[in-house]
């Protein structure tokens, strides 16, 4: 996907936001143009910061949600959208979760994206009653920590993570793999799932985490060191590309893996297209971009973000929006926090990325894992991974 600068995304969001008022007022259930009324969904994501591409993706997907929304005369409200950036960090989440909970006017929030990030701002959100829903946090425990307003349109790790080293161990017959996790809520979320399936294939592994760091000169060495079949990742592109550029220095021969985290152009852009080349990611989403049946999706987001093509986490934030803007239908004029939180845990509608329903703990009620690879310096969809593990 090409690389936009936050100004651009920043303006883009403004005209966004802009527009939709300009149809109507800036409150939640305020009268808009012809009597519509407009209604206001946040986004809390990573929008700065090494892996802000991953961030910027969703919000182009929530973008185009909120176009074709504004263009469809017959919905009878508009939408006005509002964002806070928590960098994918911790400790900087709960302060932009606050910010969305504190605007009266949110109804409901796509986000937040990062699982420790997730993880850190969702007690508020229940504390506040405000719908959030997550269009890639995938940590396991976020659906079973007591969290009453969560939502995920994305599989956990333990199906990324099973799907995964099903492939390793039937795809590409490794007997032995180096997994290492950047010791995140993410990363050994992914890892855990990954290194359970793996060992009950009879493969051997050798599990590391490492704190995100500039120099993987030293982390390179130990991997080839145990000499892997397959050296896999759990954690982002920025450190992959790190760690891929250190270990082709270091000589490995070995195949490289990671997850959905690493899965985006800008980590060929950053680890090199020589050192990325063979690389294989995953992903619990598909590609639109090679995908015919979402031909009409690509038209309008292309469209809504111009020079921009989707990428991991686009059509996940696009259903998420869809999802809201469905129950928002639904409820009419009588729309606020507790009549969307409760009304969402009904949504049934078929969206572009898979049928967006859920179980009672907020878990989206379809699966699929997708692997990848980087062939030509692009990166290029090999198909299901369920598929894929029995060839």
């Amino acid at each position: 996907m090409a690389r936009r600068t936050l100004i651009g995304v920043a303006a883009g969001v403004m005209a966004v936001a802009l527009t939709a008022a300009a149809c109507g007022s800036s409150g939640g259930s305020g009268g808009g143009s012809g009597g519509k009324k407009t209604y206001t969904i946040g986004f809390q994501g990573v929008l700065s910061g090494d892996n802000q591409q991953l961030g910027i993706n969703a919000l182009d997907g929530i973008k185009t949600a909120i176009d074709e929304a504004d263009k469809n005369s017959a919905l009878p409200f508009t939408i006005k959208f509002v964002q806070a950036d928590d960098a994918g960090d911790p400790s900087q989440a709960p302060t932009a979760a606050q910010k969305l909970i504190d605007n009266s006017s949110v109804l409901a929030v796509v986000g937040p994206m990062f699982s420790g990030a997730t993880k850190a701002s969702e007690g508020l959100y229940t504390q506040a009653g405000l719908l959030s829903v997550s269009p890639s946090a995938t940590n396991p425990t976020l659906t079973s920590s007591g969290f009453k307003t969560f939502y995920r349109v994305i599989n956990p790790d333990t199906v990324q993570g099973k799907a995964d080293a099903d492939y390793i161990a039937k795809g590409l017959k490794a007997k032995t793999v180096f997994s290492l996790d950047d010791k995140s809520d993410y990363g050994t979320g992914l890892s855990s799932a990954l290194e359970a399936e793996l060992k009950a294939n009879g493969v051997t592994v050798t599990h590391d985490g490492i704190n995100p760091t500039k120099d993987y000169t030293s982390e390179a060495t130990k991997i080839i060191a145990a000499k892997p079949d397959v050296l896999f990742y759990s954690g982002y592109y920025a450190e992959l590309s790190l760690l891929t550029k250190a270990l082709k220095a270091a000589g490995f021969t070995g195949k490289i893996m990671s997850g959905d985290g690493s899965n985006d152009p800008q980590f060929i852009a950053q680890a090199g297209a020589t050192n990325a080349e063979g690389a294989y990611l995953t992903c619990a989403c598909g590609d639109a971009n090679s995908d015919p049946t979402q031909a009409a999706f690509l038209k309008s987001f292309e469209a809504s973000n111009p020079g921009a093509k989707p990428g991991t986490y686009s059509g996940e934030a696009y259903d998420a929006v869809n999802a809201i803007i469905e129950v928002l239908k639904q409820l009419g004029s009588s729309a606020d926090r507790a009549s969307v939180l409760s009304a969402f845990a009904k949504v049934n509608f078929k969206g572009i990325t898979k049928q967006i329903s859920f179980q009672p703990n907020g878990e989206v009620v379809g699966t699929g894992v997708f692997i990848y690879q980087v062939k030509g310096g692009k990166i290029t969809v090999l198909g299901n991974a369920a598929d894929l593990a029995k060839s």
